[in-house]
């Protein structure tokens, strides 16, 4: 027995002489995304002799967050890793490890600006794993077809969709659109209308210095522009579309432009894709010259739970998900946007996904959510936000009083100080 036991303990051992450790990875489920992280998961069992669980997460970043949320209060240890969204830093940051001392080999690697969003008062509380900024993805062969430029502006944009959705349909397809967002009152609409308020010289709901900036002139025109697309360009049930609604549409051949976020590049050029090589995309567009084209800030991060009992092992395969490979790997698979900025040199990626390199400039100068400035109350004022904007989108008051309500309740919200 004695024999056995000590052969079951050398069994549990890795090469360097630690115990191997059994983790459990909290992410979401967005396109490919559990089908590749299953697969890195291999090779760092295979490399460290860690047993590595995934527990997969809804896609939509608001259910996603809800439930970190609840099992973060609860001191759940049986999740090791969470893959967090750029704006949960400083809601969550108690809750997890400091990276700070453990990532100093590799840090100075990665966008100052993406490890700053981060880090909460000194402490790096997730990894960056890719960046994320969304673009006009485009049907070249119709623009093509009906001898159209790709637009710059909204109103651009709007005739552009009206003319290839009325001439597509005359030519029998019933069903083609011309315009695809995400719509639904979730998260992915606070990204949205952020984009077209601040494309629209509107501000960005709140300011880096707290102020209220959402009720204006600019910011109401914009969502009232968005809300005339419904119906016209856009099916009514974008309503209720998050990001892989709006790519089924798309990648069907159903749309002549899409709002989305990089993923959606190589899935749409997959060998299933109804659209492989017939597209292409270009930065938001603006109300008018002069505006600048705004792509709300993304990006997905890896964190450690301070409640786990392996956080040594956590943070090793955090290290190992953020690493130069594993992101070079995930750029060529899925199209995600490296945060080691190297890689925007790397042969491989650039003969992959050509347009990566021209991704750069959008996501350098994105628009970031609010969360930094509100802190742990960011979650209600998107929660506000978009519920107004959902409102007016579905017909349920104008833009400039849902956001004159809504100014009153974020003040209300924010009290003394965010």
């Amino acid at each position: 027995m004695k024999l056995l036991a000590t052969a079951v303990i050398l069994g549990a051992m890795t090469a360097g002489g630690a115990f191997a450790a059994e983790l459990s990875i909290a992410a979401n489920s967005t396109g490919k995304n559990v089908d590749f992280l299953r697969g890195r998961f291999a090779e760092f069992e295979a490399k460290t002799g860690h047993k590595v669980n995934l527990v997969t997460m809804p896609s939509s970043s608001s259910e996603q967050f809800g439930q970190y949320r609840l099992w973060l209060a609860a001191g759940n240890t049986d999740v090791d890793v969470y893959q967090t969204d750029v704006i949960w830093a400083p809601q969550l940051a108690e809750q997890f490890v400091d990276l700070t001392e453990a990532t100093k080999d590799v840090a100075a690697g990665f966008f100052p600006s993406i490890i700053a969003s981060q880090t909460v008062n000194g402490r790096l509380v997730a990894l960056p794993m890719f960046t994320d900024a969304p673009a006009m993805y485009y049907r070249k062969d119709l623009l093509e077809k009906y001898g159209k430029q790709p637009p710059k502006t909204w109103e651009e944009l709007e005739a552009t969709a009206k003319e290839i959705q009325e001439k597509e349909r005359a030519a029998g397809a019933a069903d083609f659109w011309g315009f695809v967002f995400q719509a639904n009152a979730y998260e992915g609409l606070t990204c949205n209308a952020l984009e077209w308020i601040k494309s629209s010289g509107g501000g960005q709901i709140v300011e880096p210095d707290g102020t209220i900036s959402v009720n204006n002139e600019k910011a109401a025109a914009a969502i009232d522009r968005a809300r005339g697309w419904i119906g016209t360009i856009t099916p009514e049930g974008v309503l209720a579309y998050k990001e892989e609604e709006s790519r089924g549409v798309w990648q069907t051949g159903k749309a002549a432009f899409m709002r989305n976020w990089p993923y959606a590049y190589a899935l749409g050029n997959g060998d299933d894709s109804a659209i492989k090589g017939k597209f292409d995309v270009l930065p938001l567009p603006v109300a008018a010259a002069g505006d600048q084209p705004s792509s709300a800030l993304g990006g997905w991060n890896l964190a450690v739970s301070k409640y786990s009992d392996e956080q040594d092992a956590a943070i090793e395969l955090v290290k190992f998900l953020a690493s130069s490979e594993v992101q070079k790997k995930r750029a060529v698979e899925l199209s995600n946007l490296p945060t080691l900025s190297a890689l925007y040199d790397d042969a491989d990626i650039a003969a992959s996904q050509p347009f990566m390199a021209s991704w750069k400039p959008i996501f350098q100068n994105a628009v970031p959510r609010p969360s930094a400035v509100a802190k742990v109350k960011y979650n209600e004022v998107s929660s506000k936000f978009w519920s107004a904007v959902h409102n007016t989108l579905s017909g349920n008051g104008s833009a400039a009083d849902n956001l004159e309500l809504l100014e009153v309740e974020l003040t209300e919200l924010k009290g003394d100080a965010w």
